[in-house]
């Protein structure tokens, strides 16, 4: 039987992976309380996306949380002097970190997390890092999601005063887009509600080209389904 009242906090970047991890954490009971970054990145539709993601799944409440990344650059998602890679040859399989790492991004993220789910009363955080598509960012992989459990656990006054203990949830970690997409097309995610492109265009229309939408788009025809997000016609 599902507890009625226990809390998660989600993190919602307006993505496919992050939509469903919010319905997971739904179906399996929680209440959640999801939140997305205004952290300077060169655009804004996916701030929209999370919020409509969040209100279409039932979120307990929507939070806005503005950081200031962009102070330090060093990735195409913050400096619009770094371009976004097209069409690049090793979807999938990158030879190197790709210029879309944001540094510490998911660090940060998670902290900020952690310090709402202790006001709340929340020991259960959910985030929708996936490794096995596209496994060129260190911070999505399993080995820094443990250790930053465990620093969850030595860092917080009500771990340390044995009120509960945190656990870090990534559902869909080790699944492939087109088993995220299946997954939560089956509980009732609409997609056409998500957006992933790094570079959309001025009408908010996802590019197609850079990994983000090309391995999005090959999740749809992998699970047999049609997209239905807007691109820019080629």
């Amino acid at each position: 039987m599902l507890e009625k009242n226990k809390k998660a906090v989600v993190l919602l970047s307006g993505g496919l992976d992050s939509a469903t991890t919010l319905a997971i954490a739904r179906s399996e009971g929680f209440r959640c309380y999801a939140a997305t970054f205004r952290y300077g990145q060169r655009h804004q539709r996916e701030i929209k996306a999370a919020k409509n993601v969040a209100e279409s799944l039932g979120a307990i409440e929507f939070r806005y949380i503005d950081i200031a990344l962009a102070q330090f650059g060093g990735s195409a998602l913050t400096d619009v002097a770094i371009e976004v890679p097209k069409d690049g040859a090793d979807l999938g399989n990158p030879a190197q970190i790709p210029p879309t790492y944001v540094p510490a991004r998911n660090t940060i993220f998670l902290s900020y997390a952690l310090a709402w789910a202790e006001v709340l009363g929340a020991f259960d955080i959910f985030i929708g890092v996936n490794t096995t598509d596209y496994s060129g960012y260190p911070d999505c992989r399993a080995e820094f999601i443990s250790a930053f459990e465990k620093t969850a656990n030595l860092a917080t006054a009500a771990a340390v005063q044995s009120k509960g203990r945190y656990h870090i949830h990534t559902p869909v970690i080790n699944m492939t887009k087109a088993e995220i997409i299946l997954a939560g097309t089956e509980m009732g995610v609409d997609y056409s509600l998500t957006h992933s492109c790094y570079d959309p265009d001025s009408h908010g229309r996802s590019c197609g080209r850079c990994d983000s939408c090309r391995l999005r788009l090959k999740g749809f025809a992998e699970a047999g389904l049609k997209d239905p997000i807007e691109y820019v016609k080629k």
